[in-house]
């Protein structure tokens, strides 16, 4: 009985894990769909910024499901899915992730910090810069709690529970309105799973 009972665990155990990869999968193909017209966006643009950094933003963001694939809309006019090409929207994000390693640079600030300010707001660089100019969850968590989250109305420090495993190993939670403290880690990681699942 128990036996078999644990050969069924098993078996589900390995189907689920075998669907999440195919999703993933599927992703993976969904987002390097936009290869060439990032990297045509980024000889416009004049940079060698990384190909596969915009497309792993490009997966952390939407993973090429939605028209506004890298979500640069609000850095255009504050307003959210207000690109309706992802032609658009890759310009827009390529631009907005060169200015901000540009910045990066010139702050002495690491490029994890260019990173996690594409979805903080270019501020973040400053403080950075200003806080041993390495990007840090810590530093990513006091800047949400005191910059992003107040000035978007949460002056309590409302938090919220994160669902993401990146997350959960360093507490799970995020100020209410006040980005995505983990959004660098994310973008690392799946910067990994996208070579992973290239196949």
């Amino acid at each position: 009985m128990f036996k078999w009972l644990r050969r069924l665990v098993i078996l589900l155990l390995v189907a689920f894990v075998a669907y999440r990869a195919y999703l993933v999968h599927e992703s993976v193909k969904k987002v390097e769909a936009y290869r060439s017209m990032v990297a045509t966006s980024l000889a416009e643009n004049g940079t060698n910024t990384n190909i596969d950094l915009i497309l792993a933003i490009i997966y952390t963001e939407t993973k090429g499901a939605e028209l506004d694939v890298m979500q640069s809309s609000e850095s255009v006019d504050g307003q959210a899915n207000s690109i309706t090409d992802s032609e658009t929207s890759i310009k827009q994000g390529v631009k907005l992730l060169t200015d901000n390693l540009v910045l990066a640079n010139e702050k002495g600030t690491d490029a994890w910090s260019a990173v996690q300010a594409y979805n903080f707001g270019t501020g973040y660089i400053d403080y950075v810069a200003k806080h041993g100019k390495k990007h840090t969850i810590e530093l990513a968590k006091t800047y949400s709690r005191d910059v992003v989250a107040p000035s978007l109305g949460n002056t309590t420090g409302e938090t919220y529970f994160y669902h993401h495993p990146l997350a959960l190993i360093s507490g799970g939670r995020l100020y209410k309105n006040g980005g995505n403290i983990y959004y660098a880690r994310e973008v690392h990681f799946n910067l990994w799973l996208m070579q992973l699942f290239n196949w």
